[in-house]
């Protein structure tokens, strides 16, 4: 299956967090993230990987991930054979906060990473976007 995905994570407090050698230290406020990404070989071994907290820190995402203040608390999928990735991102940005050049690397996003100040919002703002794709 390939696809694209929305992890919902709940930073339980304030943390200060490393993430990779170029974006340093960023402080992620209490309240939930939600992070935007595509596996366009297998949407299941992605979704999997990031689930488990025995990897290597490759991604920006596996650093605030192996955090103990940080949980996934919900995940949404989209199947497509076209990279929706960027496009889901910058629906779910407008109008809210996020932690720039986060998750973007590789494209000219501002951001993949998304700050809601609690889940029931980030929950309506992602499946109503997602649900907008078909």
């Amino acid at each position: 299956m390939k696809g694209s995905y929305c992890l919902i994570i709940n930073v339980e407090k304030d943390t200060k967090i490393k993430i990779g050698k170029k974006l340093g230290i960023i402080n992620f406020k209490k309240g939930c993230y939600v992070y935007v990404g595509s596996a366009m070989n297998s949407l299941e071994s992605r979704v999997k990987r990031h689930l488990s907290d025995n990897k290597k820190k490759h991604w920006h995402i596996d650093y605030l991930l192996l955090n103990k203040n940080s949980k996934i608390k919900k995940i949404y999928t989209k199947e497509s054979a076209e990279k929706l990735e960027c496009e889901i991102a910058k629906k779910i940005i407008e109008n809210e906060e996020s932690i720039a050049d986060f998750g973007c690397s590789d494209c000219k996003c501002h951001s993949h990473l998304i700050y809601f100040k609690n889940s029931k919002l980030a929950n309506l703002k992602v499946s109503s976007i997602l649900n907008s794709f078909d």
